[in-house]
């Protein structure tokens, strides 16, 4: 009987010790630009903006070894958009974006070099800053539905690092801020580049 528990333990240690060394999990530290498109509308609203840095933190799930699912939450600091409501009456949010998204990951493996693309859903959640950088006391957070695209390669520097670099594209509604005369009725595509490392766990 103890050797049956004796075996029973030690199949059990060995099956650990195997899933640990099939780990196929990832977490990664990026930082991130975000660059929003002008946008022209039929309802005579211009949306200009600059651009916003931050950082954006990842952690992928290694399905098989060139399929992946990710999680994704990013925030940049500041950034501001100018709306300009027919041509006379200008109003400016200096705003803090944060991203929450998913996504498939399809990777493609040539020795220390992996280029991968990705897809999946995400929200964007945009809070107006409070200062002298915002000029309408009118607006308020806003929460934009969409999605996050990209393309990237992955360059493994040792078994556990690699170093990451991507351009994410996210595209959801033109934020309003709850406030109508900002209204657009446009979607845009906001561009993300991102450079940073990964550590494989």
């Amino acid at each position: 009987m103890k050797k049956i528990a004796v075996i029973a333990f030690l199949l059990a240690v060995f099956t650990a010790a195997g899933r640990a060394q099939e780990s196929r999990q990832d977490i990664s530290l990026s930082g991130m630009g975000l660059i929003e498109p002008f946008i022209a509308s039929s309802t005579d609203v211009q949306v200009h903006s600059n651009a916003g840095y931050g950082a954006l933190l990842s952690y992928r799930f290694m399905l098989t070894p060139s399929s992946a699912l990710e999680v994704n939450y990013g925030i940049t600091y500041q950034n501001t958009l100018r709306y300009i409501v027919s041509n006379t009456n200008n109003y400016n949010v200096l705003t803090r974006s944060q991203e929450i998204s998913a996504a498939y990951v399809r990777s493609f493996n040539y020795r220390k070099l992996n280029p991968f693309v990705e897809a999946g859903p995400g929200a964007m959640i945009m809070l107006p800053i409070r200062n002298s950088g915002t000029t309408s006391l009118d607006v308020k957070q806003t929460t934009g539905i969409g999605g996050v695209y990209g393309a990237g390669v992955a360059y493994e520097i040792s078994p556990s690092f690699d170093i990451r670099a991507e351009y994410r594209g996210f595209v959801t509604k033109v934020p309003t801020f709850g406030y109508s005369p900002l209204a657009t009725n446009k979607w845009f595509n906001i561009s993300e580049p991102v450079v940073g490392v990964a550590y494989h766990f």
